[in-house]
């Protein structure tokens, strides 16, 4: 078989670009990433936003609570808090009690706020699975297997194996490996009370909370770079398939003239973007980490406006990011994005034909879903290429980390 793509962007194994890093830990690599010019001004664009009181993603400033009244789970759409608390509470017993009190936070501490998605540390928040155990590593992901759909770990823990296959490729397996993350929990697991988790690291970032048989899974940011394992034990692992399809099948659904109306700009970097459009870290993302109060606006094609193949199509495109959530939870989410359908925008960058890159947004007041495709970082590319894949997953008006849940539940229970 031929060569995967990505190998033909490979730096040279001695390459200044590896060789500098190569070696460190994450605690030696996350120093000089503040030193370093392109990282460093990450972090400080990035400080002033990571400890911000909460209050949610807008589209323009102003929350609306009613998108997020509480209700307890329906019949048959509980999430499955009995064997979370049980993985929870074997992850607990794993640990000493240092690492007891490292793990776990209030559950609504702002620590929630602190997860990122590159692969140099902020934040050492909870515990980092690399230097823990095995039994430690593999009851954390115990945990977040109880909690998912069976497809949801699997995309979890694929790209957790991805991030480990690009250290092999790269020869940087201290900084990029599959356990290169860090593990927290929030609150006490209990039946009823709100309590959740939280995984982060390089690529791969899942906030989790259950309240009363209601389960929240946003921020998640997933990505990939490469977007496939082309060798050994995991080969054949890839990611984003289905999101890539739908997209490119959702412009095709369009008749020429709301194609052009979702396309807020034709090319990846256009001269007609405003100032600071493109983030050096985020590129056309908009949602990512430490952008938990930004004020996002809507554009594009409203949902309204798209024939109903179409729409058919976002709504499969929304059923794929909301994917990681148990059958009962995903129930519940689904028929929340469609009561907000006709106020749901679908928003293009880029081209739309098979092998493009582009990005594109759903936004509605329940739901921001993005994808987005990126230059390189660890492979040598300056342009955006079809195997490296960013998505971002959003609850706006003030439920991410099931934030709106909890604070209803806390003025129920004072």
């Amino acid at each position: 078989m031929p060569p995967a793509e990505y190998r033909t962007y490979l730096y040279p194994p001695e390459s200044p670009r590896l060789a500098s890093i190569r070696g460190l830990d994450a605690y030696e690599y996350r120093e000089a990433a503040k030193a370093a010019p392109f990282t460093g001004g990450l972090i400080r664009g990035w400080k002033p936003l990571q400890l911000a009181e909460f209050r949610g993603v807008t589209e323009d400033g102003t929350l609306r609570p009613e998108v997020h009244v509480w209700e307890p789970a329906r019949p048959g759409e509980e999430a499955p808090v009995a064997d979370m608390v049980a993985a929870a509470r074997e992850l607990l017993n794993a640990l000493d009690e240092d690492g007891r009190a490292k793990l776990s936070h209030p559950v609504d501490a702002v620590e929630w706020q602190t997860w990122a998605n590159p692969e140099f540390l902020q934040f050492d928040t909870g515990i980092r699975l690399e230097f823990q155990p095995a039994e430690v590593r593999q009851r954390a992901l115990a945990l977040v297997e109880a909690s998912l759909s069976t497809d949801g770990f699997r995309l979890v823990h694929d790209m957790m194996l991805i991030n480990g296959f690009l250290g092999e490729v790269v020869g940087l397996p201290t900084i990029l490996n599959e356990f290169s993350y860090n593990f927290a929990l929030y609150g006490d697991p209990a039946p009823e009370a709100p309590w959740g988790w939280q995984l982060f690291g390089h690529h791969c970032a899942v906030n989790c909370l259950v309240i009363e048989g209601r389960m929240v899974v946003s921020p998640v940011f997933l990505g990939a770079e490469p977007n496939e394992i082309d060798e050994g034990l995991h080969a054949g692992t890839s990611a984003f398939t289905d999101r890539i399809r739908l997209g490119t099948d959702l412009m095709a659904a369009l008749p020429a003239d709301l194609r052009d109306a979702a396309t807020v700009y034709r090319r990846m970097v256009d001269p007609k973007m405003p100032p600071g459009r493109i983030h050096p870290g985020d590129e056309r993302h908009l949602a990512g980490a430490f952008q938990d109060n930004r004020v996002i606006p809507v554009e594009g094609l409203r949902a309204a406006d798209m024939p109903e193949p179409a729409r058919e199509i976002l709504l499969e495109i929304a059923d794929s990011f909301v994917s990681l959530l148990p059958e009962g939870p995903r129930t519940a989410r689904m028929r929340e994005i469609r009561d907000h359908l006709d106020e749901t925008w679908f928003s293009w960058i880029g081209g739309h034909e098979a092998g493009d890159v582009f990005y594109y947004r759903l936004q509605s007041p329940v739901l921001i879903a993005e994808l987005d495709h990126h230059c390189g970082v660890f492979l040598d590319y300056d342009t955006p290429q079809p195997f490296h894949i960013h998505t971002v997953l959003r609850t706006p008006h003030g439920n991410d980390y099931g934030r709106a849940y909890v604070r209803a539940w806390q003025t129920r229970n004072a």
